[in-house]
């Protein structure tokens, strides 16, 4: 690899073809591209070609390789080998810096925004200078509105919900003016109507504008809609590149697991094939829970505040039997945060109650639901599901060490022993159990959390998001572990955006609207234009 651009070549420069005409250059190539963590090889070799003017689709499961990939491109990895042309040179790219001065952007698939600053100031972060707050303001509302990504300037970050703080951090990257914009897992935190919202202006940036697009999922059905090209990695080599119109769910599905999936099946509805779902729900209805099952959870009249006197929970009462899978769907930013909170001891109410077998749980005190059975998969494993230094035993093992423990003191012998059986039950993909968390792919942090949660035999599981940002396979595995834990006898209350998870996993649906739950249907009740009109705010 060479430090920079060849001296006195152009970005974006034709190159010549054999018969002398000119052609453009692609927007960049990846050669070999080889990448090594340990004894992990996640990038085998790896070539990519993207063109200007096109969005190309980078699919595979968690841990197929493709956002390393993507981070050596960016500067944040080092290839072990491999080379980088930009425009038809080749270059050396040594850190994030050097990237963006070559046309390079990411929206990562977890933010990097701060909460406490306002979306001006997020946006501007990191530029040299003096900052005009003024001009920076007006350039927020001109690329809102130039892009369809509409975001009061001076709000803070804390109060946005999750979809306008991914329109932050994409205006932050358009503000610098990229050749090539990548995105990871973009609509994992999205609505449908966000998500189209959003293909929207990734196809006004290639067709008007000659950017190159690489974006990034899990989702079947938003590769087959967003892309012109794909490129499939499974175990960290590229399994195929296809164009998108001369493919299909199947085939996609099939090169990413090196099997066959049912499209009729759970996992393949969560990843976006509606048409599906809608025809497994008569099928499905015959397996709901009894109603006469008896009542584990009971959440009466909860209120809760936020900052600012903005209430965030509002009477909110619901109900979850044991055996029972009860699907809480709803737009984002309507109290599933706030619900999510409550249950994990981490918000308390103002008013209202939580029991669980009978017992009423206070609120808001650490450790409370934990000790009343209550196990929870948290919307960010990152932030409150584990802790990324700590090794995979320490995490799996942090809130039970009483199992572990010889005395006053932690008995490592048996939390190896016991870290290891987890890994095994729940096949965690990692080279041992004293790796980092950190290392894993977010499948298996995943997986991970579900095997901490569940190892307690919980009274309650509180699953919120649960699919965000998975892969095919590892939504596969945990759709499947939420079904056989409710045939347990576990009471789960799964908290999701996704439609098609909730309508495919759950025996009940309730919707929440403004922190308000606004009316209840049981599976073989569902209707889609019901649920879509009462989860815009109108009761049915």
């Amino acid at each position: 690899m060479t430090h920079s651009i060849a001296e006195g070549a152009t970005p974006g420069a034709s190159s010549t073809g054999e018969a002398g005409s000119a052609s453009p250059a692609p927007a960049f190539e990846l050669h070999g591209i080889t990448k090594r963590f340990g004894d992990v090889v996640a990038c085998d070799r790896v070539d990519l070609t993207v063109e200007r003017g096109e969005i190309h689709g980078l699919l595979g499961q968690n841990g197929a390789g493709k956002t390393t990939l993507m981070r050596i491109l960016l500067g944040l990895h080092t290839a072990d080998a491999g080379q980088i042309r930009l425009h038809g040179h080749p270059v050396m790219i040594k850190d994030p810096l050097a990237a963006a001065a070559m046309g390079l952007a990411m929206v990562h698939q977890h933010f990097s925004v701060i909460p406490a600053l306002r979306v001006w100031e997020n946006v501007t972060l990191g530029e040299k200078g003096r900052i005009d707050a003024k001009r920076a303001a007006r350039d927020v509302e001109a690329l809102g509105a130039r892009y369809g990504l509409e975001v009061h300037p001076n709000a803070r970050v804390e109060n946005l919900t999750m979809g306008q703080r991914q329109r932050v951090e994409i205006i932050k990257c358009l503000r610098r003016n990229p050749d090539i914009l990548i995105l990871d897992e973009p609509t994992s935190v999205l609505t449908m109507a966000e998500s189209q919202d959003l293909f929207d202006v990734l196809r006004r940036v290639v067709q008007e504008e000659g950017r190159a697009v690489v974006l990034i999922s899990h989702k079947l059905d938003e590769i087959l809609n967003a892309t012109d090209r794909v490129t499939i990695m499974r175990a960290g080599r590229v399994a195929a590149l296809v164009n998108t119109h001369e493919t299909n769910a199947h085939e996609l599905a099939h090169e990413m697991l090196g099997r066959d999936v049912s499209l009729r099946s759970d996992e393949a509805a969560a990843i976006g094939l509606m048409s599906e779902t809608v025809e497994s729900l008569e099928e499905a209805a015959e397996g709901a829970t009894p109603v006469d099952s008896p009542v584990v959870l009971q959440i009466r009249d909860a209120v809760a505040w936020g900052p600012g006197g903005r209430r965030l929970l509002d009477r909110l009462s619901l109900e979850v039997r044991r055996g029972e899978i009860l699907g809480v769907a709803g737009v984002e930013g309507n109290g599933q945060v706030p619900l999510s909170q409550v249950m994990s001891s981490l918000l308390e109410l103002k008013s209202g109650t939580v029991e669980v077998n009978g017992k009423q749980v206070r609120t808001g005190r650490p450790g409370a639901m934990l000790a009343a059975g209550v196990g929870v998969i948290p919307e960010d494993r990152h932030e409150s599901g584990c802790v990324l230094d700590m090794t995979v035993a320490e995490n799996l093992l942090y809130t039970d060490l009483d199992e572990v423990s010889s005395g006053l003191f932690v008995n490592r012998r048996k939390v190896r022993a016991k870290a290891e059986q987890l890994v095994r039950e729940f096949d965690i993909m990692t080279p041992s159990t004293d790796t980092p968390m950190r290392s894993l792919s977010g499948g298996n942090q995943q997986r991970l959390v579900l095997a901490r949660e569940l190892a307690r035999h919980p009274a309650v599981l509180i699953a919120s998001q649960p699919t965000q940002g998975l892969d095919v396979g590892a939504i596969e595995y945990v759709t499947a572990r939420l079904r056989a834990a409710a045939e347990a006898g576990v009471a789960v209350l799964l908290i999701s955006t996704e439609l098609e998870e909730i309508l495919t996993l759950s025996d009940r649906v309730a919707v929440i609207y403004r922190g308000h739950i606004l009316g209840e249907m049981t599976r073989d009740e569902t209707d889609l234009e019901r649920l879509g009109l009462m989860m815009g705010g109108h009761a049915a």
